[in-house]
């Protein structure tokens, strides 16, 4: 036999009827902002007089299918850099993070390197980076063989990002409670055991959003290898500006860079806020 509807109190009937008054007053302000928003364009962007002008020079549909193919190829050269760039960063930065953890005073010299590592390329711009990088050290004539523009952009971002992605690292280790390396050290675990086994995988966890959003802002800055002469989406970009007079092929390359990007921030929104969750338990007032 099944039980008989319960009946509902007039509390919980006014809370209901005042979470949809909510939502369709939600739903009013939204539109009405949109619409807002839309006029305001209209009005500053559209209706000004130069916009035929720069639709013309900056949103050419015509230009941007024919510049496309040119672009596409120098994008596929990022992402090849961003890739490897990736890889080394994580482990470099985890290496350098590592380094300023060690304890006791023979590990002196080693903290002491990753300190002032850390401190001169957090210290000096990206671009002045790829510079002494892609243009100096080959000019040392130490290697042999010529080797790409890929290899030394690769380099340049790797020496760069592993100096932020160090300091998120160990701020990850040094947030792990002390007790979780006593009660490791107490089952005879080795320090590099603890550090591999327990500590690690606790501030890689921690540490994920903040590694997400500097992997984004990786995403933008290998766009810089132009600057050493790399045919990669930007400076293809620039070769069809050139060849068309036009500056819709500097568009084509941003909007390709935001489609690599928007996946990436999604992403990182969506962990973020799964970690706030589990973490308070429903404790957002």
């Amino acid at each position: 036999m099944s039980s008989p509807p319960r009946e509902v109190s007039t509390v919980e009937l006014e809370r209901r009827a005042f979470r949809k008054r909510q939502g369709a007053a939600s739903i009013v302000i939204s539109v009405v902002s949109t619409l807002v928003l839309a006029v305001l364009a209209w009005l500053f962007v559209i209706n000004t007089p130069g916009w035929a002008r720069v639709q013309q020079q900056f949103f050419n549909p015509e230009v941007a299918l024919a510049s496309l193919p040119r672009v596409w190829d120098g994008f596929l050269l990022n992402l090849r850099v961003l890739a490897m760039s990736a890889v080394l960063v994580l482990l470099f930065g985890l290496l350098l993070a590592t380094l300023r953890t060690l304890r006791g005073p023979v590990w002196l010299p080693l903290r002491a390197l990753a300190a002032a590592y850390t401190d001169v390329f957090r210290g000096i711009p990206l671009i002045i980076v790829l510079y002494l990088v892609g243009f100096g050290i080959p000019g040392l004539q130490m290697i042999p063989v010529r080797l790409p523009v890929e290899f030394w952009g690769t380099l340049a971002l790797t020496l760069t990002y592993s100096a932020y992605v160090s300091e998120v690292f160990r701020a990850g280790i040094e947030a792990v409670h002390p007790s979780q390396r006593h009660a490791a050290r107490s089952l005879g675990l080795s320090h590099g055991q603890t550090m591999r086994l327990v500590v690690v995988p606790q501030a890689f966890r921690k540490v994920t959003p903040a590694l997400m959003n500097d992997f984004v802002a990786m995403q933008k800055d290998v766009g810089l290898i132009s600057l050493l002469g790399a045919v990669d989406a930007v400076k293809a970009a620039q070769i069809e500006t050139a060849a068309y007079f036009n500056f819709t092929p500097y568009v084509v390359a941003a909007l390709l860079f935001v489609l690599l990007a928007i996946p990436t921030i999604r992403l990182t929104d969506w962990y973020t806020a799964r970690v706030r969750a589990r973490e308070q338990v429903g404790g957002i007032v």
